[in-house]
């Protein structure tokens, strides 16, 4: 997707004949309907009896990522380098849900936790990441609005989300027949997202100042940044003493970000496209490097 922006800008552009922000907008509604749809209330009530083990995963999302990112631009970073606040937005992000939840499978760890936990964190995402994200864009456009922007989440996520839970017990059978489709109408309106964004910036010139060697420095650093938070919830679980099967759930779930609701919130957050597309550079190389290092340490979990 982001080789063909850079082929036809002009194509994913706000001005093209084909109209990519409405069937983006509609197209990312409708995943998080699908989601609730095969969604089982069944699966979350038993979710909810290992709080201990959701308590350190929600906290490592939702706090450790942050407070990492913070440290770190408090030495390196730059206000005016807008990978920066990429990096930043990386790190509020809920984790992602299928990754974590098949490589928990393959790795042999506590499936109903990694399910309850890879659900949780989508809808709390909706309120946390812009009140982190708030701190930082605040500062450089006074104009934002979180409660505007908290709202209209509330109104593309998580409304659909719970009108498929509502409806889960009608049509829930016929959305796991059907999830490979599913899953492939998902992942093309995320394409989407990425093309359009990048389309812009490729348009407004924003990657020009960008050299091959930052982009491979880049995403060495977010291959560093998988480790070391993987390392860190391996670590605290064999400390805390949870058995094996929560350990291998709390590193994975734990670790994961999911570009899923980094497109869609990105789109709330960053309005500009031509500046969403280098905010989700450095979620892309993670997310990319996520699922490689992730399915090695699986299958070395499996055997």
């Amino acid at each position: 997707m982001v080789f063909l922006a850079w082929l036809f800008p002009e194509l994913g552009s706000k001005e093209s004949i084909v109209p990519f922000n409405e069937i983006t907008f509609y197209g990312v509604s409708a995943i998080f309907f699908f989601y609730g749809l095969r969604l089982s209330p069944e699966k979350l009530k038993t979710g909810l009896r290992n709080w201990k083990l959701h308590l350190i995963i929600q906290a490592t999302t939702f706090i450790l990522f942050p407070l990492i990112a913070i440290v770190v631009f408090h030495f390196f970073g730059s206000d005016e380098n807008p990978l920066w606040l990429g990096f930043f937005y990386l790190a509020a992000l809920p984790s992602t849900v299928s990754s974590s939840v098949v490589m928990v499978s393959i790795a042999g760890g506590n499936m109903p936790a990694a399910i309850f936990n890879a659900s949780i964190s989508s809808i709390i995402g909706i309120f946390i990441t812009p009140l982190w994200m708030s701190m930082f864009i605040q500062q450089s456009n006074g104009d934002v609005d979180l409660k505007q922007v908290i709202i209209k989440l509330c109104l593309q996520v998580l409304l659909p989300v719970v009108a498929g839970l509502l409806l889960h017990k009608k049509f829930g059978v016929w959305a796991e027949r059907y999830k490979l489709w599913l899953k492939n109408f998902d992942q093309l309106i995320i394409l989407l997202i990425v093309f359009t964004a990048f389309s812009e910036s490729f348009l407004e010139n924003m990657f020009g100042d960008f050299t091959y060697y930052e982009i491979i420095l880049l995403a060495s650093l977010m291959l560093l940044f998988f480790s070391v938070v993987a390392l860190l919830m391996y670590g605290l679980s064999s400390l805390l003493k949870f058995p094996k099967e929560d350990r291998i759930t709390i590193l994975f779930c734990g670790s994961k970000k999911s570009l899923v609701q980094g497109a869609v919130m990105g789109k709330v957050l960053f309005p500009d496209p031509s500046v969403l597309g280098i905010i989700l550079l450095p979620l892309m190389l993670y997310h990319a490097l996520q699922l490689l290092a992730g399915s090695v340490i699986a299958k070395k979990f499996e055997g």
